[in-house]
């Protein structure tokens, strides 16, 4: 079965996680060369692409340039 998430537009970063156990994602490295040519798109084209406004395009630029795929086990 497949699962498919939808981005949320907001994303709250400011409280405190409900739980400190989480699992590594699969997919990691596919998801590296995927955010590796969505780095080399510019913000207008990941706006069409993806039919956000500018200002989520520039957001979501902004987060591809900080994503990295390393996660510590928690």
């Amino acid at each position: 079965m497949v699962t498919l998430l939808s981005p949320a537009k907001k994303l709250d970063y400011r409280s405190e996680a409900v739980t400190s156990e989480f699992t590594i994602p699969e997919g990691l490295g596919r998801s590296a060369i995927l955010i590796n040519k969505l780095r080399k798109t510019s913000k207008k084209e990941l706006g069409e692409l993806m039919k956000l406004s500018n200002d989520l395009a520039e957001l979501n630029a902004a987060r591809y340039a900080a994503w990295t795929p390393n996660f510590e086990e928690g």
